[in-house]
Order: C-alpha cells, then sequence, then structure tokens
C-alpha cells in the first residue's frame, strides 16, 4: 500500500469512528484535483453542467474578456496605453481598459444603483455576486448573430477593436465560448446589460435582398450540389475546434422574412449551433430561472418583430433577439428558429411546448426548407 492510500485508509477510519449514526462529509484528499468535464459554464462562481461542449476563459484556447491587453495584438503593442494610441481618433473603438462592468451601477442602465440597494452593491462590486441574488436580477436573454466568420474574430472585433464585451460566443461547429462569468455586466446590449445574458452566435447576418452579396460569398455549394460555408481568406480553419469541420446551414435556402418592418435575406444557424444554443438555453433558464422560456410575442401569441416599446420591455423577462431591444438591430435575423430553441429547451426542462408563434419559420416552411 502506498504512502497516499495508508493516509486515505487512515482518514477513512478517523472518520468512522464516530459511528453511523452521525453524518459525516465525504473527505477530500489535500491537492486532489477535481477536473471539469467540459460541459460547465460558470454562473456566480459555481459550475452548472450543459451537456454542450464548452470552453471557458480559464481553459487553453479560451477568450478571457476580463484581460485589458488586446488578445491579438503583438504583446509589445498590446498593452492599455498602445491601444489608446492607435484608436485615439476613433470615439467608436476602444476606450477603456475594462470591457465590461458592475451589474445595477450608477451611469449604466437605470438610475443611480438601479435595483440592488447599497449594501448590496458594496457586496458585489468586487465581483462577490451570491447566486441567490443574481437569480433576483438577471431575467433575460439576449441572441446576438455576430457577422464574423469564427468566434476567434468575433472575439478580435468586441474586445480588441471595440472594446465590448459578451458572455457567451457560439461557434460553427456548436462550441460555446464563455468569457465571463455570467454575474458580470457585458457591453452587449445597451439598456439590457445590467438585467441580461448575452451570446453572439457565429452568422454572417441578415442583408436586404437587393444587397446580399456577402451571403453569396461566404455561402456556396460544394461539389455535391450541398450548401455549405466558405470562410475568407483571413480566417484559419484551425480557429474552429472541431477539426475539419464543414458547417453547413441548417436549411439549404436562405430565409427571408421582416424584421423592424424592413425585409431582410439570411443562412440559418448549423445543426451544431442550434443543438448547443437548446441546451444553454435550457441551462441558464433553470439556474436563472426569472428568464421565462419563451419569446415575445403579441396579442395572438405571435412572435414580435420588432423592437418592444418602452413599457412592455421593462415588464418582459424572458429571452430576445437583439432586435427587441434596440431599433436598430436585426439579429438574430430572419432565418433564427424561435419556436425549435425555445420548445427544445423546454423539453430539456421538463416543461411542456409552448404553440409554435414564429411568423417568419412556420413549422411547413421549415419543414420545406429542411429538406
Amino acid at each position: 500500500m502506498s504512502s497516499r492510500e495508508v493516509v486515505t485508509f487512515v482518514l477513512l477510519i478517523i472518520a468512522g469512528a464516530g459511528g453511523c449514526t452521525s453524518y459525516r462529509k465525504p473527505i477530500a484528499i489535500v491537492g486532489q484535483r477535481l477536473p471539469r468535464q467540459g460541459d460547465e459554464i460558470m454562473v456566480a462562481g459555481q459550475l452548472f453542467h450543459t451537456g454542450a461542449p464548452v470552453v471557458l476563459w480559464t481553459d487553453p484556447g479560451g477568450y478571457d474578456a476580463y484581460r485589458t491587453e488586446r488578445r491579438f495584438a503583438p504583446w509589445d503593442e498590446a498593452d492599455w496605453d498602445k491601444t489608446l494610441e492607435k484608436y485615439k481618433n476613433d470615439k467608436n473603438r476602444v476606450n477603456s481598459p475594462n470591457r465590461y462592468g458592475v451589474r445595477f451601477t450608477a451611469g449604466s442602465d437605470g438610475p443611480g444603483d438601479g435595483p440592488l440597494t447599497p449594501q448590496q452593491f458594496e457586496q458585489v462590486r468586487g465581483g462577490g455576486w451570491p447566486l441567490e441574488l443574481l437569480r433576483q436580477k438577471v431575467d433575460q436573454f439576449v441572441y446576438h448573430y455576430d457577422v464574423a466568420s469564427t468566434s476567434h474574430s468575433c472575439f478580435a472585433t468586441l474586445h480588441d477593436a471595440r472594446g465590448l464585451s459578451v458572455q457567451f460566443m457560439l461557434d460553427l461547429d456548436g462550441t460555446i465560448y464563455q468569457t465571463l462569468d455570467a454575474k458580470e455586466r457585458a457591453w452587449q446590449a445597451t439598456k439590457a446589460n445590467s438585467r441580461s445574458v448575452g451570446i453572439e452566435i457565429c452568422n454572417i447576418g441578415a442583408y436586404p435582398p437587393e444587397n446580399s452579396k456577402t451571403l453569396d460569398e461566404f455561402y456556396r455549394k460544394d461539389e455535391n450540389g450541398k450548401m455549405r460555408v466558405v470562410l475568407p481568406a483571413y480566417a484559419k480553419a484551425e480557429w474552429i475546434r472541431t477539426p475539419n469541420f464543414i458547417a453547413r446551414p441548417a436549411r439549404e435556402q436562405a430565409v427571408v422574412g421582416q424584421i423592424q418592418g424592413r425585409t431582410y435575406r439570411q443562412y440559418d444557424l448549423t445543426p451544431q449551433q442550434y443543438d448547443s444554443l437548446i441546451k444553454l438555453t435550457a441551462t441558464l433558464c433553470t439556474v436563472l430561472p426569472k428568464i421565462t422560456c419563451d419569446y415575445p410575442r403579441d396579442e395572438h401569441g405571435k412572435l414580435i418583430t420588432h423592437a418592444l416599446p418602452a413599457e412592455q420591455y421593462e415588464n418582459y423577462h424572458g429571452l430576445l433577439g437583439h432586435y427587441h431591444v434596440q431599433t436598430n438591430k436585426q439579429d438574430p435575423g430572419p432565418a433564427f428558429q424561435w419556436d425549435k430553441v425555445i420548445n427544445g429547451a423546454r423539453r430539456l426542462m421538463g416543461q411542456k411546448p409552448l404553440p409554435p408563434g414564429d411568423v417568419i419559420n412556420q413549422p411547413t416552411q421549415t419543414m420545406a426548407q429542411a429538406k
């Protein structure tokens, strides 16, 4: 018997010496490694399983939005002073060493400290959000498309060039990257920032039908006549975590529909993205139960395809498109299958499915275009 085994055996004997009538906590061996399974997200410092592939900012190959230097600049040019010098004449670019903030701080969303009491704010300002308090305050999950070729490109734009952030990114192969603990106030959706969690879904976006050249460059048919994503020359295949991954939209044909009263054309997410997004949505709606697993609906139960009026938005708790928050946004676009996402998530949560209400992606259209 090794010395380590002897120590463990002795500790077990000591633990049992009090008899079987009293409860004893399981003994942790000093220095014992507790490995991640690879599907956990972090919420208020605690890990929660999703069933989907997750790369945390602490993992090799992760994207760390806590860092103040630019991730993809040469190291001797990446620090804050060099970044400020680079973007000093561009007000729309990086203007702070921080890319995130504290939820409900003065000067952010809402007046003063928002719904936090002064005592609560002092507790959380250093990062110490109790999970129960976070559950009371976070009630929205915002879906974005990133207009990028990969999550690598998305982070380079958000973090390095624009000084923004988002808690999650979803790559073409279904890999979820978490860049910040969900307790942080990411800079991703203006007035929704303090009360929401956001995700940037890798998708090149939606365009007016008469001006959708970008779609035709990014989506092309292969030698077998099947539609696939073609990465631009600057993007590297190794930026996608799954080796030799070929990204294909869930439906062969582009979807045309109206957002904010204007017509847009867009290709669908990949099946792998839907699978991971459904699992992440179910996880967040479970861990943060004030996020109702449904989308904004009108009085007839149909998907609202424009920004919510102020009063409706203030009282809304659930899943949102970026376009529900801001009038100048169209993401996640007309191809996003809302019913597929929410009812897939609800099944995982053990909840009954809701009636279909996606006025763009009706079930008949989805079935026809999926063939």
